[in-house]
């Protein structure tokens, strides 16, 4: 049986209904994907980058408690992300989010 993505230890149901929109319904299919993949696929739905939320699902995929990161990993965890981010033009995400958001209202595309 699959697990919800709320079973992955730091995420719970905010984070299961950011994933549900980009299409990730499952922490199998985050384990699979992995972090940098599951956050990039969030970014490229319109989430909001946020660093905090990339490293708490790194560590929740490690099995760790979020504030566990520190130190150089958190440096080295800040580089990737700022890479990660890089791609994605954060108004060009947000206007993706708010249109999609508004289709939805008007019942074009299905509620998420």
């Amino acid at each position: 049986m699959a697990q919800p993505v709320s079973s992955i230890p730091n995420l719970g149901p905010a984070s299961e209904i950011a994933f549900a929109r980009a299409g990730i319904t499952t922490a199998e299919e985050i384990r699979d994907l992995g972090a940098d993949e599951a956050y990039r696929r969030l970014l490229a739905t319109g989430s909001r980058p946020h660093f905090i939320g990339y490293y708490v699902l790194v560590m929740g995929l490690q099995g760790r408690p979020w504030n566990d990161c520190k130190g150089e990993e958190k440096k080295t965890l800040r580089k990737r992300f700022d890479t990660l981010c890089a791609g994605f033009n954060r108004s060009d995400a947000k206007l993706r989010a708010d249109l999609e958001q508004t289709l939805s209202f008007l019942g074009v595309v299905e509620r998420g």
